[in-house]
């Protein structure tokens, strides 16, 4: 049996989800429909939306359903250029690819905001870019997925709004890990995704300020008032509500996994003293742990540990089974050698003790027989 320690790809289903979407696809129905079983299923969606508002403390008619993180981030900067008539774009420069690929194809001058050696946005740097932008879009990720760093986000907001722009937080890594208030953040659009906290798979939204212009970008319906047509994905948003209320339930227990974290890197440290921990100066969610021991490749990593029984991720992004160089790192100023070797750890709610402790048994096993060539 696998033990699982990659919760930042995608957590497993909560029981409660679960019995909602199973709830939702016996119950049927189409929520456009008028009749008795499209009552219920609309009864369902708007369950649904309640829950999501009230977790992340928005108005319910904020919540845009959408079909996962991508579309969420996708739809916000093209309402950016279609509706906000935002002429550039200032983006964090180790946002997700998501956010990063329709910045650079929305014809307008993009700008890549620097990081500094801990993760954090250069404020510095986004103080002089905001200056010489007009009508901006800031793209910027609450909680970075490689790394977990977190954002001063109210602070950014403040600056981007004194500037004139407009700020696109993408918390589909931070929501359910940690508080999400987007009222309090300040941000104009916000985006979430059901799967990072137990959700199904398929299912995100896409939170709009009250008041903030849109323009839908698929169109022929009114589902979603006009925002975002398409029979509504009633299972997906039944299991992401239910997930929703259970995430927020536990929070305090998830911010206790700070220290099973902080206790495996000190295991890992035990075989590795020149282990190194990125983003540890900053604020990190509790759950993530992406390191590297100079020598022991990512690649050397996941296999090793995939045949122990350990499913963990590279720090780096990984397309078509083969592992790439870690944009997120680099633009921290990692060297090629070191990213080379990072791993991301993420924890979960499931996550136990003994699990640690087992895993970083097999981590240092792989290690002396990588590095210093010791098989015993």
């Amino acid at each position: 049996m696998t033990v699982y320690f990659d919760y930042n790809a995608t957590a497993p289903i909560r029981k409660t989800a679960l019995a909602a979407v199973n709830a939702a696809y016996e119950a049927g129905g189409n929520p456009s429909s008028v009749h008795q079983a499209g009552r219920a299923a609309k009864a369902m969606v708007d369950l649904g939306r309640k829950q999501i508002a009230s977790a992340v403390k928005c108005g319910i008619d904020d919540v845009v359903f959408t079909s996962g993180g991508t579309e969420s981030n996708n739809l916000a900067i093209a309402n950016a250029k279609h509706a906000l008539a935002c002429s550039s774009v200032l983006i964090g420069a180790g946002e997700h690819p998501s956010n990063l690929a329709p910045a650079d194809a929305m014809a307008v001058p993009v700008a890549r905001l620097k990081l500094q050696t801990n993760g954090l946005i250069d404020m510095d740097a986004l103080q002089s870019s905001l200056l010489d932008c007009k009508s901006p879009l800031v793209v910027v990720m609450l909680a970075n997925n490689e790394t977990g760093v977190l954002q001063p986000m109210r602070q950014i907001a403040d600056m981007v709004h004194e500037a004139g722009g407009f700020l696109h937080v993408d918390a589909a890594q931070a929501f359910g890990k940690i508080p999400v208030n987007f009222g309090a953040m300040g941000a104009d659009t916000m985006t979430l995704a059901a799967h990072k906290l137990g959700g199904p798979m398929g299912i995100g939204a896409l939170i709009v300020r009250c008041g903030l212009p849109f323009v839908g970008q698929i169109v022929g319906g009114s589902q979603e008032t006009g925002r975002r047509a398409g029979t509504s994905n009633v299972a997906g948003i039944a299991g992401f509500g239910a997930a929703a209320v259970e995430a927020e339930e536990q929070l305090d227990r998830f911010a206790g996994l700070s220290q099973k974290r902080d206790h495996l890197e000190a295991l890992l440290r035990d075989f590795a003293s020149d282990l190194v921990v990125f983003g540890k100066q900053a604020q990190r969610l509790p759950n993530t742990l992406c390191c590297a021991a100079l020598g022991f490749s990512s690649q050397t990593q996941l296999m090793a540990l995939d045949l122990a029984g350990f499913a963990i991720s590279s720090g780096s992004a990984c397309s078509s089974g083969k592992v790439k160089a870690s944009h997120v790192l680099a633009a921290m100023g990692v060297s090629p050698d070191l990213s080379g070797c990072a791993i991301r750890i993420s924890l979960g709610w499931r996550t136990t003790s003994e699990e640690i402790e087992q895993f970083a048994q097999a981590w240092g096993e792989a290690y002396r027989r990588a590095v210093t060539g010791n098989n015993s």
